[in-house]
């Protein structure tokens, strides 16, 4: 798929004109338009995959690329036996499974790996795949630690091999047009952005099912801790490990990544320089130590491509405010000195309000004969017809039904798999907004604002207690 055709839309019908000095004006609304189809691949030409992690994320990651066509599923790797039983049963007896996941990069006829562990083991098990000549699509964030981004990137050069963080937002053409439209300088200077995901079920907040047969015959318990702390069996650890610190990333990692993702892709940016981060455990007192409420606020320097302007996030697990029955809403607001741009799951809505280039006048208690004298010296500075034409509009651009972004990210990285060619978001990429995102964890534990290199991915030496 190329880039015009991602970012090109269809006409629907504009039911308004700018008109100077209108007061309302209806929205023109726009049909962005879908990518094409991927080529039908023959089956002794698809990719084969390895899934190392078949929780609901790897599973869900796997369905997605076997609907693009162009890959078969050959190998499985997961500690719970379950899950390798299961796997079996959606794509068939011949796959080989396995416990430990080097015996799938050990296999010759995996070609790729979708990483979809617990977030502690995903350092490891990237650089391992890459040195074992697996191109890697790893779910989001890249690392747990951000000093092992580095591990991840350094191996990615070395190695020559394909990798594409799973943070789908990157391939979505939702986000091409509103980087589009930001670019063409439609609302003028960006100066703030909002972002945010409310989640409203016990599913969305990381309540999920534990199995009957959870017990150490069927779970390889130290295998799953890793390099995490020795700790006694306990199932919820393993089935819903997006709720310790030992295991995940929180919030932050889980979600914020996803906004800083998508921000990073629209703007063009390689992140902040100082991130603050505050919430608290508000809802969900089940055991967890990670809060499920978090707010975050982040400062981006000016560069050649855009301005400075500041970030706000918010994640809140507890919200039943718009629709009690949906999983989550999530959106962006990118204010700017000329309008505002509103990206929703289906579409981006541009509003515009061009200022009036007159600063206007406050002159009433001035006596008569100033007033006279203020607004003679105004008029020739601002004269009247200057100010008769004022542009102002709203432009809808919605996703057609049934469009997924998961299932063009898959499409992105199979394209770079067999071509070679780098995708966006590669583990530079993934690592970048990785630091935000872990830095917004690290200042709401430590109480402390938390500074950022962007460019070499390092937290700063500049202070911030």
């Amino acid at each position: 798929m190329n880039k015009s055709s991602r970012r090109s839309f269809i006409k629907l019908g504009a039911t308004s004109v700018l008109i100077a000095g209108a007061s309302k004006v209806a929205a023109k609304e726009y049909l962005l338009e879908a990518p094409q189809e991927a080529q039908q691949v023959s089956a002794n030409d698809k990719i084969r995959l390895g899934l190392i992690g078949a929780g609901g994320q790897g599973s869900s990651d796997t369905e997605v690329a076997l609907r693009t066509g162009q890959a078969e599923v050959v190998a499985v790797a997961d500690v719970y036996d379950g899950r390798r039983e299961r796997a079996q049963e959606r794509w068939g007896k011949n796959v080989f499974t396995a416990r430990h996941y080097e015996e799938v990069l050990n296999r010759k006829d995996v070609d790729a790996v979708i990483i979809a562990t617990p977030d502690h083991w995903h350092a490891q098990i990237c650089v391992d795949a890459m040195e074992a000549g697996k191109d890697v699509y790893c779910e989001k964030p890249v690392v747990q630690v951000l000093a092992d981004g580095h591990k991840v990137i350094k191996a990615e050069r070395k190695t020559g091999k394909i990798f594409q963080v799973g943070s789908q937002r990157v391939s979505s053409i939702v986000y091409a047009k509103a980087k589009e439209l930001l670019a063409s300088g439609i609302i003028g200077n960006l100066v703030l952005v909002e972002a945010w995901i409310n989640r409203r079920s016990p599913q969305a907040a990381w309540q999920y099912s534990i199995p009957p047969d959870a017990n150490t015959e069927r779970i390889d318990w130290q295998r799953f801790l890793g390099n995490a702390p020795k700790v006694p069996f306990d199932a919820r650890h393993l089935f819903r490990w997006r709720n310790y610190r030992a295991y995940g990333t929180g919030i932050g990692g889980d979600l914020f990544i996803h906004l800083f993702s998508g921000l990073h892709f629209i703007v063009g940016s390689n992140g902040p320089t100082r991130v603050l981060g505050s919430g608290g455990l508000r809802y969900w007192n089940d055991g967890r130590d990670v809060p499920d409420v978090l707010l975050g606020l982040c400062d981006y320097p000016k560069t050649d491509s855009h301005p400075a302007f500041n970030v706000s996030l918010r994640v809140n697990f507890a919200d039943g405010s718009v629709d009690p029955n949906a999983f989550e809403d999530s959106g962006y607001r990118l204010v700017g000195s000329d309008g505002v741009i509103a990206i929703g799951n289906r579409g981006v809505t541009v509003t515009r309000k061009q200022r009036s280039k007159e600063p206007g006048f406050n002159i009433d208690t001035f006596p008569k004969a100033i007033q006279d004298e203020f607004i003679k010296a105004y008029r020739q500075q601002y004269p009247p017809v200057a100010n008769q034409i004022s542009q102002s509009g709203e432009e809808v651009y919605a996703a057609p039904s049934g469009y997924s972004d998961s299932l063009d990210h898959f499409k992105n990285f199979f394209a770079a798999v067999r071509s070679r060619k780098a995708v966006v978001e590669d583990s530079t990429f993934g690592v970048r907004a990785a630091g935000p995102a872990l830095l917004t964890n690290q200042s709401y534990f430590e109480n402390r604002i938390m500074n950022w290199d962007p460019e070499k991915m390092r937290p700063s030496d500049e202070g911030g207690k």
